[in-house]
């Protein structure tokens, strides 16, 4: 289904307000200060700001975007609304430059940091997940390498090194892994997919990561790789293929399905985002993670995907200026 951008919710302040508290309060305002649900008076006049409710519970003042991504923006609604869109519908993500240019905003930083705002909405709890597949499902596990790390001559906002020798990536020589930021991914074969950016590819870490997402009664399919191989006996059955020897395919034993999502992470990022510092790599890791699980083969469109985005948007406000010795994930 194709998103008709001439909606008003994209054209209209008022329109787009009334959006957001249709998906933010669909059983009516919830005052941010109490909680209280459906007790709150639209304040009317010119005296007011749009969109101001007074709670008739605790008498305090509240607007739909309290306590969201939207928060103290001086970006009008309508624009946050098309932004969500066009990032939920493109494959590959939309360049702070290129929502600069369609939304028409001030400066490229607002952009950028509207699009970080957007990757925060699109994130989901950990406890909102359960274990990943189950009996007769596969999930396939896989890691790859992207970009450079930091130099350790580059030090963070609060004055620690970034971290540049790490093992199991930048201490090996040569060409591969050496030197790049890992990111492993866990995808369930037709299902959903989850993607992690990791300081270390070794086997503690993935260990973790693979036992606190998958199911016992899984198959674990993999390549050949050793960091797989005790955790592997903790599943129904640990399955690999060995790419050395050219094998991607034996009977239903693969890691295409990991593979192809890597495939437009990557091009996405060196395409489109061509530069990602490595302190906001895991934004963008879940961005991509986000539209795999809401691609149209499960059944979703473009307007489910904003409209997801949106939801996510709650409880989750981002500031552009972190407090000193404070970084963003």
């Amino acid at each position: 289904m194709k998103t008709d951008l001439t909606h008003p919710m994209f054209n209209n302040n008022d329109a787009a307000r009334a959006h957001l508290e249709k998906l933010l309060w669909p059983e009516g305002p919830i005052c941010p200060h109490c909680g209280v649900c459906d007790e709150a008076t639209l304040m009317k006049g010119k005296s007011h700001r749009p969109g101001l409710y007074n709670c008739r519970a605790c008498n305090e003042p509240f607007t739909v975007t309290i306590g969201t991504i939207f928060e103290d923006s001086k970006i009008p609604l309508y624009k946050w609304v098309l932004g969500m869109h066009l990032m939920a519908a493109s494959k590959k993500g939309v360049s702070a430059l290129q929502l600069q240019r369609m939304l028409g905003l001030g400066s490229y930083r607002t952009a950028w940091f509207m699009a970080m705002r957007i990757r925060e909405a699109l994130r989901m709890e950990p406890m909102e997940r359960g274990k990943m597949g189950g009996k007769g499902k596969v999930v396939e596990a896989d890691e790859t390498y992207i970009g450079k790390v930091s130099e350790p001559s580059k030090v963070r906002k609060d004055g620690q090194p970034f971290k540049a020798d790490r093992p199991g990536s930048s201490k090996r020589g040569g060409r591969g892994p050496a030197n790049k930021r890992v990111v492993v991914a866990l995808v369930e074969r037709g299902g959903s997919a989850r993607v992690f950016h990791v300081g270390n590819a070794d086997k503690e870490t993935i260990d973790k990561i693979v036992r606190d997402n998958v199911h016992p009664e899984t198959r674990l399919h993999t390549d050949e790789a050793n960091v797989y191989k005790g955790v592997g006996k903790e599943f129904a059955a640990h399955e690999t293929v060995t790419h050395a020897k050219d094998e991607y395919v034996r009977g239903d034993v693969t890691t295409n399905s990991v593979e192809g999502f890597f495939g437009v992470f990557k091009r996405g990022m060196k395409g489109v985002y061509q530069h990602c510092g490595e302190k906001y790599l895991a934004r963008y890791v879940t961005e991509f993670e986000f539209r795999h699980n809401t691609r149209a083969k499960l059944g979703f469109n473009d307007d489910d995907r904003a409209t997801l985005a949106i939801k996510g948007a709650a409880g989750k406000r981002l500031v552009l200026r972190q407090p000193k010795g404070i970084l963003p994930a």
